[in-house]
């Protein structure tokens, strides 16, 4: 009873808050006219019954309706880790909402929020296949769920690069943004809502037998795949609606069910209900956040990137609180029984030479593919390009070998861990807070922004003695806000905000003469001096017990070699933009050719990445003549493919 005096005083209090926010009518005032319904001609007036209210009143709908589906997701399949955010579904009515507006515009009034099911359900089916119903409990599915993110996020940023007209109005979904302008949206989404009460009022029951076990729940008559079938699709149909109307809001399916259990709700109906009313709460909490943001700096700040600047600590500080080293992965490197040889990088080398040598030649004029060596003309264009992406990807590769070594984590990426973000994050800021173009910046500012995140992977990783959940969870938190971060900067719409989306999607075709030979020595001097350091990356993947043992300074190796990692990672995105998948799919590809010693490792996963990169590029160039992909969108679809296919290999070898 104290508890829930507690959570009404607290739910008043946020909710008055929130409507006082620049607000200079009296109490009074604004009291008649929610009570009377009327208006008087005041802009004020008008302003806050049109405008704030419904605001108040959407993000009350839409944060219930977050922290319930988020439950009903972690208490089907008993993992706190699982929200629409890390299964994918979000993405995949974010795409689906983009697929609608490029493919059939005039469907939009209409038929949005079944293309945002039909992307959410997708997303899901996808991650199912994935890890399959048995793993749904691991952190098996997270990672699947973080695939399904980056390969529907590369194909959504595809979609708006070659429709440019529509991407205005695209971005406000990706960014989330609760600004009402009338009572329509509200009264459109509250009917849709209402399988969120039938939801509380009757799920309890079978959820509760479902805590028992699916065995023990089937044995008293509990069918436990139709549960799961109509919880699920009642969930996302009420989560496209939301995605619909204001776009994709983050975290609070994670962080409210997890806050939830923490002060006391251990019956599935307590959970339910807490959950949608903490999901509220802090929805009202991240709107007010970003209404006070707007007054103070006369811009627009969307809503979703004040609940990601809540969420993300939250998130971390769950992390710390809830998770412990012993908290497994499934996901381990596989290597193969044969040993690389000398032959066989003989065989990569000239495969990797025919791939440039036929990127270099394949030209498309008048419509028909040709063959002959670039021209003057062409060449100044045509080297920039293939060398940005065999270096890129030869760098990315490299820094994925010593930070899966390092932290002893076969997870352990710049992109999983959110290190690429953190390089994203530093080169954006920079460039929208001084009015630079990211072109202008140097590697520096990216490698500030890498380390940042690094010290603070390291900083959590150290208690936890690196274990893959905390971390990639910390990276999935930070990835996230800094998404976010940049849909806001999008929506302005601003000339700068197609610049940056094609350096968010690793663009080689803007890469400079001048750039490309940066880049040739940058990457080149930091895997010779990578190749050099090999036998202290060795030492220090035995332990650093073993590499002090050996007479290596065990904590400075560490240090430097993970600057190297870092150097090479903000070295690349500084000049092409982030590249996702290279830095873990490579390493493990040349595991499982046998690469076992670090020195083979490090040099076949370096050629490995180039021609992953090198190809991508070229298919990027070719797949949809005349319109291009650019290369980092398109390795993260290749390499978004290729994770999956590691992930459902590995599932089959558990």
């Amino acid at each position: 009873m104290k508890r829930l005096l507690f959570f009404t005083i607290a739910f008043v209090f946020v909710c008055f808050f929130s409507l006082q926010i620049d607000s200079e009518l009296p109490l009074g005032v604004l009291w008649y006219m929610f009570v009377n319904q009327e208006v008087g001609q005041d802009y004020a007036q008008i302003d806050w019954f049109f405008s704030r209210l419904p605001r108040l009143v959407m993000a009350l709908l839409v944060g219930a309706t977050m922290g319930l589906v988020g439950s009903v997701i972690q208490q089907l399949t008993r993992n706190p880790l699982l929200s629409p955010a890390t299964l994918g579904s979000s993405s995949g009515a974010w795409l689906g909402l983009i697929v609608l507006a490029v493919v059939w515009p005039e469907g939009q009034s209409q038929y949005q929020v079944f293309a945002a099911m039909l992307g959410a359900c997708l997303a899901l089916l996808l991650v199912i296949l994935i890890c399959g119903v048995r793993h749904l409990a691991g952190l098996t599915v997270v990672l699947s769920g973080m695939a399904v993110n980056l390969l529907f996020g590369a194909v959504a940023v595809a979609l708006i690069l070659m429709n440019e007209q529509y991407a205005k109005n695209l971005f406000i979904w990706g960014a989330g943004d609760l600004s009402q302008n009338g009572w329509e949206k509200v009264q459109w989404l509250w009917p849709h809502c209402l399988l969120a009460l039938l939801i509380l009022c009757f799920a309890g029951k079978p959820l509760n037998l479902l805590k028992m076990g699916q065995s023990a729940a089937s044995g008293r008559g509990l069918n436990v795949a139709a549960l799961f079938l109509i919880l699920m699709v009642a969930g996302l149909w009420i989560l496209s609606a939301a995605i619909t109307m204001v776009g994709i809001i983050g975290f609070l399916g994670l962080v409210a069910p997890n806050v939830a259990r923490l002060i006391g709700a251990r019956t599935a109906t307590n959970e339910l209900g807490y959950s949608a009313f903490l999901g509220a709460i802090l929805l009202v909490i991240a709107d007010s956040l970003a209404l006070a943001l707007n007054a103070l700096t006369f811009d627009v700040v969307p809503t979703g990137f004040t609940t990601a600047l809540l969420g993300a600590p939250l998130l971390v500080w769950l992390i710390r609180r809830g998770l412990n080293q012993q908290d497994k992965v499934t996901y381990l490197a596989r290597y193969s029984r044969n040993v690389f040889t000398g032959p066989k990088l003989f065989i990569v080398c000239a495969l990797l030479a025919t791939l440039v040598i036929c990127v270099l030649m394949t030209h498309i004029e008048e419509n028909q593919l040709s063959f002959h060596w670039p021209d003057d003309f062409t060449w100044p264009i045509r080297w920039p390009r293939s060398v940005a992406s065999l270096f890129a990807g030869a760098g990315m590769a490299v820094s994925g070998v010593i930070m899966q070594r390092l932290i002893h984590n076969p997870l352990a990426s710049p992109d999983l861990l959110g290190v690429s973000a953190g390089a994203v994050l530093a080169l954006v800021g920079t460039s929208v807070l001084l009015g630079w173009r990211i072109a202008e910046l140097g590697p520096f500012v990216a490698f500030v922004g890498s380390m940042s995140v690094l010290v603070l992977l390291l900083m959590l990783g150290k208690r936890f003695r690196f274990a893959p959940t905390p971390m990639i969870l910390t990276g999935v938190a930070l990835s996230a806000f800094i998404e976010t971060l940049i849909q806001g900067v999008l929506m302005k719409g601003t000339d700068d905000v197609y610049d940056i989306l094609r350096w968010l999607a690793g663009s080689t075709y803007r890469v400079t003469q001048d750039q490309a030979w940066l880049l040739i020595l940058g990457v080149t001097s930091l895997i010779i001096l990578s190749l050099m350091l090999h036998r202290w990356l060795t030492l220090m993947s035995m332990g650093q017990a073993v590499a002090s043992a050996r007479g290596v300074n065990a904590k400075r190796a560490f240090v430097l070699l993970l600057i190297l990692a870092v150097s090479l990672c903000s070295w690349v995105t500084a000049i092409v933009g982030p590249i996702a998948f290279v830095s873990i799919v490579a390493p493990h590809l040349a595991s499982l050719l046998g690469a076992r010693h670090v020195f083979t490792q490090l040099l076949l996963s370096a050629l490995l990445g180039a021609s992953f990169l090198q190809l991508a590029d070229w298919l990027g160039q070719m797949v949809i003549y005349p319109n291009q992909i650019a290369a980092g969108t398109m390795a993260a679809i290749i390499g978004g493919l290729c994770f999956i296919v590691l992930l459902l290999k590995n599932r089959g070898m558990t």
